[in-house]
């Protein structure tokens, strides 16, 4: 017998070994429809291979990230099967899924090119291919044997990928007329695959490496419903509107150059604004929840990172280190702010009666990330955590980290983000090389985190293998206006760092002993936050946050005073406000200001100056009527009031 515990607890036996397909069927037809993998012991499976032990199993629809991976990856392998059939010889580097679909890199035959003219033909292919509903077969192969095939191919890709492997590791992937080498897991056939885009090729140096080949990268995405296909083609078309990249230069909110270097923004005046605000909010929360402030170098000795293990783990994603005319002296910019914060904590002894210690920066830190994998203000080599630190006793740890949940909840709410799901981010248990610290501390803080959100009421998904390389975290993962997911705010516990940095206190029995360690960022980096919101938003801030929250629009110049005599009035009053003194129309006026998605446009004409009155008009709700100047600015701040109410209580 076969015994199948399921997520529920419950369990099903099975008189011989069973696959996630019968399984599957033994609790539904529709659920058998459906499923397209199955996680056993935590390891995601083909649907088809054979469980012959007793297993704890869950099995993934598409619905489930797991499900979605399984069948992007088996369209991956459909992609390269179709284009082998239009460019034999084609080598296959490695064929991953991402967030929305797949791609592959792929080493095109000498003398071969591929345009954006070949996707359509390529895609067709894919549907026929998968309208033969071939079988996709795995085999384990040995090293040997598997050197030898892809030496016969001339493939010096996936030679090199087999070179790294252990024997007994290996497998083959094979449908229709391919054959890959690849771990799986994959669909049952090419069937379920239904509707296909492919929608962009890129340049990609092989595993990332500048000083690799240069591979052809070929996106794509597909869906078991051809439905499905139109609103995601339609949510790209809304996000093309929506690219932060676009409404940035719009608004004109940050830029890039070439001069300063790649992947280092620079904040304009309305940016720098719209940062600011966004800091400000922060701090006041922070004060209510006992925070300091504090300030770090932006750059440390390297020996401050070898301590911490940041240099282990990072050091290959870092800038390189900076050499000194001192002899052996080496300095790196900082990639984490956590080792400057255990040193400031280290200034001076501390006592059980000290804790808990709070310290918070909006610290500026540095990884160096290829230029292909650069985006905007989501990926960049220099950004702003809103970091924070939490040095506590034991006893203090889950009152601690569900404060931290309470402050994530209040920028929520201060932002709308009403969609989210909370992630507990745990370890791999098969690799246990990939962290720092004892088992029992880990087992310490993942246990503190369960509860933590068992008290607060928390629903919540387990991901293992997601953890810090320090300890676990809990990582709140957001739905934006068009359904995307964003990882934004962590909260994560430390054993570790507190043992490197040998940080202590005297406790109440006079025995040194040694604090837990939060490391918390509501918005995560300043710079992904903004474009996140920037996307979900379409640039439309809430009225409290955006740069510049009224504009004074002057019919023609000879009522430019009397506008700004209301702006400075405005200003004044706490009301962000600038005039179009611009010598145009008034209806070119409005529509600029309109793109520029400032809230408030207040025109002012002969009747305006007489009566000391500004006409209002509201972004995207046109004319609101005429108001006293003092009356707007009341109207404003209640709104502003309204918006921000029992946040900071």
């Amino acid at each position: 017998m076969v015994q199948i515990t399921l997520p529920d607890k419950s369990i099903k036996e099975f008189p011989e070994a069973v696959d996630g397909y019968e399984i599957a069927k033994s609790i539904s037809p529709r659920l058998a429809k459906d499923v397209l993998s199955v996680s056993v012991n935590g390891e995601v499976w083909d649907l088809t291979r054979k469980i012959t032990k007793n297993a704890t199993v869950k099995l993934h629809t598409w619905d489930d990230r797991e499900g979605k991976e399984t069948f992007w990856h088996s369209s991956a392998h459909l992609m390269a099967e179709a284009i082998e059939h239009f460019f034999p010889g084609t080598k296959f580097g490695i064929g991953p899924t991402v967030d929305t679909g797949f791609y592959y890199d792929i080493d095109l035959p000498e003398g071969k090119q591929l345009s954006e003219k070949d996707l359509q033909k390529i895609e067709q292919k894919m549907l026929e291919l998968a309208r033969q509903k071939n079988e996709i077969v795995r085999s384990e192969i040995s090293k040997e044997d598997a050197l030898n095939m892809f030496t016969t191919k001339n493939d010096e890709l996936k030679l090199e990928l087999i070179s790294e492997l252990e024997d007994g590791t290996i497998t083959l992937y094979n449908q229709g007329n391919f054959t890959d080498l690849c771990r799986g897991p994959h669909l049952p056939n090419t069937g379920f695959i239904k509707a296909i885009k492919l929608t962009s090729i890129a340049g990609a140096y092989w595993r990332g490496d500048e000083h690799n080949k240069m591979l052809t990268r070929v996106y794509g995405v597909t869906f078991p419903k051809q439905k499905m296909l139109e609103e995601y083609l339609a949510m790209l078309e809304e996000a093309k509107k929506r690219d932060h990249r676009k409404i940035g230069k719009e608004m004109e909110l940050f830029t890039f150059s070439e001069e300063v270097g790649q992947g280092l923004p620079l904040w304009l005046p309305k940016g720098t604004q719209l940062r600011m605000q966004l800091e400000d909010f922060l701090k006041k929360v922070q004060k209510k929840y006992g925070y300091e402030q504090v300030m770090t170098p932006h750059i440390g000795d390297v020996r401050l990172y070898k301590t911490s293990g940041h240099y282990e783990k990072y050091g290959k994603d870092s800038f390189q280190t900076i050499k000194t005319p001192a002899e052996g002296e080496e300095y790196m910019l900082k990639p984490m702010n956590c080792p400057h914060h255990c040193e400031i904590y280290k200034w001076k002894p501390k006592s059980y009666k000290d804790l808990p210690i709070r310290m918070a920066e909006f610290g500026t830190v540095y990884r160096y990330e290829m230029s292909g994998e650069l985006h905007g203000l989501t990926r960049v080599r220099g950004f702003t955590q809103d970091d924070a630190h939490i040095f506590c006793r034991p006893d203090q740890l889950k009152d601690e980290f569900k404060k931290v949940i309470d402050i994530i909840f209040i920028i929520f709410k201060a932002i709308d983000f009403k969609d989210y799901t909370a992630q507990i981010s745990l370890r791999d248990p098969e690799k246990p090389e990939k962290y720092i610290g004892s088992k029992e501390n880990w087992d310490k803080a993942e246990q503190a985190i369960i509860e933590a959100c068992e008290e607060k009421g928390l629903k919540t998904v387990t991901e293992l293998g997601e953890a810090a390389f320090y300890g676990p975290k809990l990582d709140f993962m957001i739905k934006d206006a068009l359904g995307r997911n964003w990882q934004l705010g962590t909260i994560q516990v430390d054993y570790n760092l507190p043992e490197r940095f040998q940080l202590e206190y005297i406790g109440a029995d006079d025995n040194r002993h040694r604090p837990v360690m939060i490391h918390r960022a509501p918005f995560g980096s300043m710079e992904r936050f903004i474009a996140v919101l920037i996307e979900h938003t379409a640039g439309k801030f809430p009225l409290w946050l955006t740069p510049e929250q009224a504009v004074v629009l002057p019919i023609s110049e000879k009522y430019n005073d009397y506008a700004k005599k209301v702006s400075n009035f405005l200003n004044i009053s706490d009301i962000r406000t600038v005039v179009d003194e611009r010598n145009e129309k008034i209806g070119r006026k409005i529509r600029d200001n309109e793109l520029k998605r400032i809230p408030y446009l207040l025109i002012v004409g002969e009747k305006e100056t007489e009566t000391e009155t500004v006409s209002v008009r509201r972004q995207g709700e046109g004319d609101k009527g005429s108001m006293k100047t003092s009356e707007f600015a009341d109207f404003v701040l209640n709104e502003v009031r309204d918006q921000l109410s029992g946040l900071y209580n």
